[in-house]
């Protein structure tokens, strides 16, 4: 089977590359490599993400789940200095790139952790959490995701997904409806991407 980005270990050479991006209005430069998802740029789903995130009412920690190296979790954190953000990845070497971004761009308020999913992640309680899933892992994989996000949340919490229509975002409105019982918000739908909120009661 070839590796993906979501491999814990990446076996592909490393290829260190730094380039600067604006998100949420702010200069971050970021540090990425070979073995990391969208090395050379922030993904356009990705990016849809952070720009569109909006700070929910209720007080906790936000988490980015699959935080790569960073540039959904760190943009948030230099937005919301108040909040603490957790960071988590299968990926080691994106968790020590995002690391090394966190401290090149001051951004303090960041907690950053392996987890498979969520299995590393002990906090409960959390008011956002925040992912641009990894399709590829499947459906099955990606739905015990969400249903493992619920139970993470605060009552009032929100989750925010990216996701492409042609990569099932008909199926993940439908089971996170289901898993939620309340409505899924489009908050965002742009070049086949689609940002969704869902609030748990």
């Amino acid at each position: 089977m070839s590796e993906h980005y979501y491999s814990r270990d990446p076996k592909v050479k490393s290829d260190p590359k730094e380039w600067s991006a604006v998100l949420r209005g702010k200069t971050l430069r970021f540090k990425t490599d070979a073995g990391v998802f969208s090395k050379g740029e922030v993904d356009f789903g990705s990016r849809l993400l952070a720009e569109a995130f909006v700070l929910p009412e209720s007080e906790g920690a936000i988490l980015d789940v699959g935080c790569g190296y960073g540039p959904i979790g760190l943009s948030v954190a230099a937005s919301f200095p108040e909040r603490s953000i957790h960071m988590v990845d299968v990926n080691e070497r994106a968790l020590s790139l995002a690391a090394h971004n966190a401290g090149q761009n001051a951004v303090e308020n960041v907690e950053i952790y392996p987890s498979d999913a969520l299995s590393g992640v002990t906090t409960n309680g959390f008011a956002a959490i925040l992912t641009n899933p990894p399709i590829r892992a499947g459906k099955e994989t990606v739905f015990n995701f969400y249903e493992g996000a619920f139970l993470k949340l605060v009552a009032g919490g929100e989750l925010w997904v990216v996701i492409q229509k042609k990569q099932g975002a008909p199926s993940t409105i439908s089971r996170l409806e289901e898993l939620f019982g309340n409505d899924v918000e489009t908050v965002v739908k742009k070049r086949g991407y689609y940002i969704l909120r869902v609030v748990k009661s």
